[in-house]
């Protein structure tokens, strides 16, 4: 019997997963929680930052947010810009819809909810694209816009870390066909993937502006 720290379902002819459904542990379920209410307060306080940077524009005035600190970390750059409305609408909208979503599912596991096999297949896909998503808008938040969003860093490291763990919890259940040394390392060594994953965006966003941090 295998288990995994965020995710510790019996996988050895589990009953649940004989009717086709499957739940997950305390961990995982507290971990999309939490990574989705961090999510939906970044895209929050975002959409509403937004509304006053228009609104201050109508009244011909300006609108500085609170989280523009120096030129380097300015959100007010970031939220002008014509990445911020990729498709067509504010991102932060598709923010607060998606993790909304994230939240009421690990409610659900939480209260012994089990999903089928294309439910979480679903929510992986979903995760993978708001991660390629936000590994998109990281590269031109770094090397075209030149500014940095402290908020969509929140979201960046909160999807990052829900992608990483609910394909952890789908390879684990075999959901997705992978080698089985691949999915016996993964499950022990859960915590590498997020952890090296942020760490590389923290030593990009400082070899970025390297000169500025330490200037």
């Amino acid at each position: 019997m295998t288990t995994t720290a965020l995710d510790d379902v019996a996988t050895d002819g589990d009953h649940r997963e004989d009717r086709g459904a499957v739940g997950s542990g305390r961990g995982l379920a507290l971990l999309l929680v939490i990574t989705g209410a961090a999510g939906l307060l970044a895209a929050w306080v975002i959409t509403i930052d937004k509304f006053k940077i228009l609104e201050a524009k109508v009244a011909g005035t300006t609108f500085t947010p609170g989280c523009s600190l120096n030129p380097v970390v300015s959100c007010g750059n970031i939220m002008e810009s014509e990445q911020a409305s990729a498709f067509g609408f504010p991102n932060p909208m598709l923010g607060l819809v998606s993790y909304a979503v994230v939240i009421c599912v690990g409610m659900g596991l939480l209260a012994g909810a089990r999903y089928r096999r294309w439910f979480w297949l679903g929510l992986n896909a979903g995760t993978l694209f708001g991660v390629g998503f936000c590994t998109w808008l990281q590269y031109e938040s770094l090397y075209v816009i030149g500014s940095l969003c402290l908020w969509c860093c929140l979201a960046w490291v909160a999807t990052i870390v829900m992608f990483c763990y609910v394909t952890t919890h789908n390879l684990r259940h075999r959901f997705l066909p992978a080698p089985e040394g691949v999915r016996s390392a993964l499950m022990e060594f859960h915590w590498v993937l997020p952890t090296l994953w942020t760490g590389v965006i923290g030593m990009l966003i400082l070899t970025r502006w390297w000169d500025f941090w330490t200037g």
